[in-house]
């Protein structure tokens, strides 16, 4: 469904901003790419970074550095299968590659790695606020989840959700966020 907003939008494409030769200002192009925002991506990167904090701490103890680059990494291995996905799967059998629709996918696909910036930046962090390890891992499982709450509700809201749709989203996302702590709790770490 993702992919067929997606491709509907790029193919509507907005006449508004165009200029009196056909061209559009930077400006313009920026404005109409927030419009037409996917916050997905969001979502998913940071139920990805909670799993990927999940699965760090099962393993033991390790170097916090270990983990923000896990963080990190993780998200950018992530961006990368769905640029591919988005590339070579579904766009290629309906609209030409170029590199302006591969940059547009890059674009699209980026809050997968934005979610995880920061639970990594937490875990950074987390020496400052006199956290162990086990309450780094705390701090940006409970850092994801907001994540993941937010993106939700940034979504609803750029979608013109009402107040109601926009606190039904939160609470779905906080649910399958305490979910994921339940797992936590679960694997006693």
């Amino acid at each position: 469904m993702r992919e067929e907003r997606r491709v509907s939008r790029s193919r509507s494409g907005s006449s508004a901003a165009a200029g009196p030769a056909g061209t559009r200002t930077r400006r313009s192009r920026r404005a109409d790419r927030r419009a037409r925002a996917d916050y997905t991506g969001g979502v998913y990167g940071s139920m990805l970074a909670a799993s990927v904090v999940i699965g760090a701490g099962s393993l033991g103890q390790f170097p916090r550095t270990e983990l923000v680059l896990l963080l990190l990494l993780t998200g950018v291995v992530f961006w990368v299968a769905h640029v591919h996905a988005q590339l070579f799967g579904a766009r290629l059998a309906q609209q030409a590659l170029d590199g302006r629709v591969m940059l547009q996918v890059c674009r699209d696909e980026w809050p997968i790695v934005k979610a995880a910036v920061p639970p990594a930046v937490a875990v950074a962090v987390s020496p400052l606020l006199g956290l162990d390890v086990r309450g780094a891992l705390w701090l940006a499982l409970c850092v994801a989840v907001a994540g993941q709450v937010g993106w939700s509700v940034a979504a609803a809201r750029r979608a013109g959700a009402s107040p109601r749709l926009m606190a039904a989203t939160a609470s779905v996302n906080l649910l399958l966020g305490l979910l994921i702590i339940t797992f936590k709790i679960v694997l006693k770490h």
